[in-house]
């Protein structure tokens, strides 16, 4: 057998160069020309054209040469000329041939040829940038961004098993970018480990386990620190270069609560300069932290006829700019900076600055802690029991009010609190009224007003304002009137975290905070106010202080069966949509349930066919997957429905097959492979 004899390329004037016909690529595609052009101008023609002879009718060669392989790099070339980057004439190495089939060699190149390998690729890339090219330049020599670089050199920093087992196709890219999200090759090991043992290993499961334990930038403590302060002192945030990570995830939790309180503790500090008497920090307070506080009024400075025109003139091209481009989902970037503006010129005026009365303020304190979205929050103007004024000393020239007075009947001294008949002469002593005698009388006079007040509604409803409003409102008010209704408000703090951050609860705060600051300093003083307030005053001043005191919790240790059928009703009537204040998430509900219950709420929302798609899955697994299922579709547990069980289960969107889920939920197999040591045991009927 005659051995295999190689064609040796020579030059040939690139002006004798021209298409051919033959050439099986049609279709562009990969690489535009101009970039291809931009790579042979940096480091020159890496590869030969394969040429044949032009011939004429006769058979004879025209000295022309046309490109079977290689048309794309021709046509590159002859654009560098044509920018006058390249002579016309330049000579180009070519491997000529006269023999076998011209659109064989065309598809032949194109065709033996086999991609690179990503991985080779990415390493590539770490090997330009150990020798000093920066990922800018790595990025305009091989025409992609820069991020895209940055990508593949994350990749290839990932452990070196987890590599290997790349190359060996055991996981796949997506599987490898997920990892990525930490740079530590011992925890990606430990979760490969972790996973290997099960038949999940989904990228979005990867990316948990990675970053459990850390805190999203987007928390309100990382947002108040602030990234640059968090990494200043040591903290590490582990992104992800391959999907939006929304600024990634701190790492060190520990060390973000010190720098939060640290700052806290600078700011409460600073605002005590203002005069308070005391200042308390924390993250988070317990919802209802101030309950059993006196709120000190406040005013505000006044506006001049100016700045009110100009308030009302923002308000109202506010309102017709928001009006006018109500149904657009991205707003032109020139509204949304008027918007802003607007926004600005408003805020102005309607947070201007709380003035309190410097004597009221070396009584009082101020809560700082961190507001849902990440602002300092300031709540000022909070006065303790102990430190109110005492009992019946005047205070800014007041008189001593009715608090210290002898009350009398006619011209008959009775029951001083005080004590003051001790101090009364021989004569006055002997006229005072027998204990006996005044409680026989004082009878008749609750009786009469017993009568009195249930013939006239309005006064009965202005008695049970006053009386509930001194309860809500007064550390004292359970001795400051006579009608005896108690108002109990029940701390919820401790059976529901984050509550203060809810819309629901910052809705209720300030409405509270709106009553505490109208209503008068004295508990004397709030039967005076109530008289000459307007109806939708009172009104409003009694529906909040019933509004505190509904207990609708259902503790363990209590049997209310009767008060929560009440719950029902009255949520009923008031047509209460829980959906609109709760969402079913893997913290609010799905984590701490068991599984069978996670499967009957995706079951209840969305249909058997849907539950059965994730039956298979681990719990903590099953419970993402049910908080993305059941997203939008307004279920509820039954807690939270009331006694309008049945509506609420019509209403119930049943969504069963038009969800799409992620392949590895559709597959049969993982539901039989399932492994025995995870299954949990089955929840029981009287669970």
């Amino acid at each position: 057998m005659s051995k295999i004899v190689l064609t040796a390329a020579r030059d040939i004037a690139l002006d004798k160069l021209v298409a051919s016909d033959a050439n099986v690529r049609r279709i562009k595609a990969g690489v535009s020309v101009e970039d291809l052009a931009e790579d042979i101008s940096w480091r020159g023609l890496l590869q030969s054209l394969s040429v044949r002879p032009v011939v004429d009718d006769q058979g004879a060669e025209t000295g022309q040469f046309a490109v079977s392989a290689g048309g794309r790099r021709l046509v590159a070339l002859k654009l560098l000329v044509k920018q006058k980057r390249l002579a016309k004439n330049a000579p180009v190495p070519c491997i000529v041939k006269t023999d076998g089939i011209e659109e064989e060699d065309s598809l032949a190149e194109n065709t033996m040829r086999e991609a690179l390998h990503p991985l080779d690729q990415f390493r590539a890339f770490k090997s330009l940038q150990d020798q000093g090219v920066t990922i800018e330049e790595i990025a305009a020599r091989f025409f992609v961004g820069a991020p895209v670089v940055r990508q593949r050199l994350k990749l290839a920093a990932a452990s070196q098993k987890l590599l290997d087992l790349y190359v060996a196709e055991e996981l796949s890219l997506e599987q490898l970018m997920a990892f990525c999200v930490t740079d530590d090759h011992a925890r990606q090991e430990e979760v490969w480990k972790t996973l290997n043992r099960s038949y999940i290993k989904e990228p979005y499961t990867i990316r948990r386990l990675l970053t459990e334990g850390a805190v999203k930038a987007g928390d309100k403590r990382a947002v108040f620190v602030g990234v640059e302060a968090y990494e200043a002192a040591g903290g590490v945030i582990l992104r992800d270069l391959f999907q939006q990570d929304h600024g990634g995830w701190l790492q060190d939790m520990a060390l973000l609560d010190r720098l939060a309180r640290e700052k806290l503790a600078e700011a409460a500090d600073a605002l005590r300069a203002e005069g308070w008497k005391w200042s308390e920090i924390a993250i988070d307070f317990p919802y209802g932290h101030s309950n059993g506080l006196r709120r000190l009024p406040a005013s505000y400075a006044p506006i001049s006829e100016e700045q009110q025109a100009r308030y009302d003139a923002a308000l109202a091209e506010y309102d017709a700019l928001s009006d006018e481009h109500e149904s657009e989902e991205d707003l032109p970037e020139e509204v949304d900076r008027k918007l802003a503006e607007l926004e600005k010129e408003i805020a102005a005026v309607d947070e201007r600055p709380a003035i309190y009365d410097p004597t009221e303020i070396s009584r009082a304190g101020i809560f700082v802690s961190i507001d849902y979205d990440g602002a300092l929050k300031v709540e000022r103007g909070f006065v303790r029991p102990e430190d109110e004024e005492p009992a019946g000393a005047p205070a800014g020239g007041e008189s001593t009010g009715s608090g210290g007075a002898a009350k009398r009947v006619g011209d008959v001294a009775v029951g001083s609190p005080d004590g003051d008949a001790a101090d009364h002469d021989e004569t006055e002593v002997s006229s005072k009224l027998s204990d006996r005698l005044m409680s026989e009388l004082t009878a008749h006079r609750t009786l009469a007003l017993r009568v009195a007040l249930a013939n006239e509604p309005e006064a009965a409803f202005l008695a049970a304002t006053h009386a509930l409003a001194l309860m809500s409102f007064y550390s004292s008010g359970r001795f400051d009137g006579c009608i005896e209704i108690d108002a109990k408000s029940v701390p919820l703090g401790p059976y529901a975290s984050g509550l203060a951050d809810l819309a629901t609860a910052r809705a209720n705060d300030e409405a509270l905070g709106h009553w505490q600051l109208r209503l008068p300093k004295k508990s004397d003083d709030l039967w005076d106010w109530l008289v000459k307030a307007d109806r939708e005053s009172t009104a409003g001043l009694f529906a909040f202080c019933v509004g505190q005191s509904v207990n609708a919790l259902q503790l363990p240790h209590e049997r209310r069966s009767k008060a929560l059928d009440h719950a029902d009703r009255l949520a009923e009537h008031v047509g209460l949509d829980m959906s609109a204040h709760w969402t079913p998430t893997v913290e609010s509900y799905f984590g701490k349930v068991t599984k069978a219950r996670i499967l009957a709420a995706v079951r209840e929302a969305k249909g058997e066919a849907t539950a059965q798609m994730i039956d298979h899955l681990k719990k903590s697994d099953m419970a993402v997957e049910a908080q993305r299922l059941l997203q939008g579709t307004g279920w509820l547990p039954e807690p939270l429905r009331g006694s309008t069980t049945d509506d609420a289960d019509a209403a119930i969107v049943q969504k069963q097959e038009s969800d799409a889920l992620p392949d590895f939920l559709g597959d049969d197999e993982d539901a039989a492979l399932l492994d025995a040591e995870e299954e949990e045991p089955r929840a029981t009927a009287a669970e």
